[in-house]
């Protein structure tokens, strides 16, 4: 069972917090139908955060649109002690994998691609037309779904 569950993006401000937030809602949908006795805390950051960036409008929205409020998010930039306190590390692209394993060395063996069941990447969306923001969330809700009935 994990009890603390870390996504990571680059700057946090729009993938991150909305897979966050998919996995809390879902999570919680789950305990209420009796899927799963309890649900692990999920956290975001980001591997090039600027402190403190709220999270992306479109996505924001998004969220609003399945009925999860965004909520005051503050981005923060990934540490060594994020890491380490995290008993499972999920990145929105395999290449990130490397990524905190470099930060975080004895990170090796918890640290997984969100996509890692799909051989998938989520694109992203920061600065795009509307569809990109929708196909990554599309993706992004697919993928936590999917890491759930394995952690929960």
């Amino acid at each position: 069972m994990f009890n603390n569950v870390l996504i990571v993006c680059h700057a946090n401000v729009c993938r991150s917090p909305a897979a966050e937030r998919l996995f809390r809602a879902q999570a919680a949908q789950a305990a209420r139908a009796g899927r799963s006795p309890r649900a692990p805390a999920f956290h975001s950051a980001g591997i090039r955060a600027m402190e403190g960036g709220g999270m992306d409008p479109v996505m924001a929205r998004l969220l609003a649109e399945r009925g999860i409020a965004a909520g005051a998010h503050h981005s923060r930039r990934l540490t060594r002690r994020l890491i380490r306190d995290a008993d499972l590390v999920l990145v929105t692209e395999r290449r990130q994998v490397k990524d905190v394993e470099a930060l975080e060395p004895t990170s090796r063996g918890k640290v997984y691609a969100l996509g890692q069941w799909e051989d998938s990447d989520v694109i992203d969306p920061h600065g795009r037309d509307e569809a990109a923001y929708r196909d990554s969330f599309a993706l992004i809700e697919h993928l936590v779904k999917g890491w759930l009935d394995k952690i929960c």
